[in-house]
């Protein structure tokens, strides 16, 4: 019972400091919608293709011209438009200048193709539908020396549709702006739990009830263990109002499991006070722990992509991410939210308890060694 007590008069004195409530709550959903709405063309996963120009020539009289020219009328209702080159045009430097997306010579012995580097995604469509013609007139070709009465007959089963099909990745499936600063924000504010940690007890002599805390009727470990909940429990209600803010105000994506979700951030936090905790012990001033605490947490947030996201990582910066819980709680939630990968909630939070457990486990040896608080 003195357990419950304790962790209420914490959560008590936590809630009736202001700064403490505007750094939990108000701060991150500010960021949440600044970051989210500067960034969003970041995340904007759909490729606009506006028209494609195609420079051809055709270098002497030949066989496949009437066909060829069949199909770059076809082409026109995909919105490709092929512009014949005069005999004195360089059509490679044209392409290289910007000037077209693609470059075709067409002769008796095939077609050459020349692609844009500065306009990959519009030179492989070109190209795609450059084979897929190729294909079609060597059918006809063969067709003709065999039965030339059903040359007609293999045109005519084509479309120009057949040229470009279109494939949808189901573009829902990937987080927006605001889902992915909703996830990473709420991670990066779980982390930052540590700080409080920090003055769970050194809080007690700051505001002069350490001596009172020690002589009344109360086992030391039931204070210990008390502040903890309380602290683990004020930090975890902030995190569900975040949660339920970004969630209903900004309409971010949370998906389907929810409880999972939860799950990890509980353990973020246990390995946040936890964390705080074993550093208060470990350094000798609360304003020198607080200020290592700030700058392993700013780099947390950096290289876990709290602030930006980081995409095709490699190498030493690779190693350097996967260092911050917030990587692995990000990439975990992403993982349930999107993919409903349950069991990407395991390795994260028992990666988040085995370090919670060190910490503490340093917190409490020191505990007991220490008189008072």
């Amino acid at each position: 019972m003195n357990v419950l007590n304790i962790a209420l008069l914490q959560l008590k004195i936590s809630i009736r400091d202001k700064r403490t409530i505007i750094f939990m709550l108000a701060f991150p959903i500010v960021m949440m919608l600044v970051l989210g709405s500067a960034l969003s063309n970041a995340f904007d996963n759909q490729v606009k293709i506006d028209k494609m120009k195609v420079l051809y020539k055709e270098t002497d009289n030949t066989s496949i011209a009437p066909y060829f020219e069949q199909f770059t009328e076809a082409a026109k209702k995909e919105n490709i438009h092929f512009y014949k080159a005069s005999d004195t045009t360089d059509g490679k430097k044209a392409v290289r200048q910007n000037h077209y997306d693609a470059y075709v010579e067409v002769s008796n012995k095939g077609m050459n193709f020349y692609g844009s580097e500065r306009n990959s995604i519009e030179s492989s469509i070109v190209q795609g539908m450059l084979t897929a013609f190729a294909d079609k007139y060597n059918l006809v070709s063969q067709v003709a020396k065999v039965k030339p009465d059903q040359t007609q007959a293999v045109l005519a089963s084509g479309t120009s549709h057949d040229y470009v099909k279109e494939t949808s990745l189901n573009a829902k499936k990937a987080p927006g702006s605001m889902d992915y600063y909703a996830v990473a924000v709420t991670t990066m504010i779980a982390l930052y739990g540590a700080i409080g940690a920090t003055f769970l007890l050194r809080g007690e002599r700051t505001r002069n009830t350490a001596v009172r805390l020690a002589v009344a009727p109360i086992n030391k470990a039931e204070i210990f263990l008390g502040k903890i909940i309380g602290s683990i429990v004020l930090n975890l209600l902030s995190l569900l109002l975040i949660v339920a803010v970004s969630s209903f105000l900004f309409k971010a994506n949370w998906g389907d499991h929810l409880g999972f979700v939860i799950i990890i951030l509980l353990s973020e936090v246990f390995l946040a006070v936890s964390f705080g905790l074993g550093i208060s012990y470990m350094v000798k001033t609360g304003e020198a722990a607080r200020t290592l605490i700030l700058i392993i947490l700013q780099l947390a947030s950096f290289f876990g992509g709290a602030y930006f996201k980081i995409e095709g990582a490699d190498g030493i910066m690779k190693f350097i991410m996967n260092l911050s819980p917030i990587t692995w709680a990000n990439t975990a939630i992403t993982k349930i939210i999107y993919n409903n990968d349950l069991a990407a909630s395991l390795q994260v939070i028992g990666l988040n308890l085995g370090i919670a457990i060190v910490f503490l486990s340093i917190a409490i040896v020191s505990f007991k060694r220490r008189e008072g608080f």
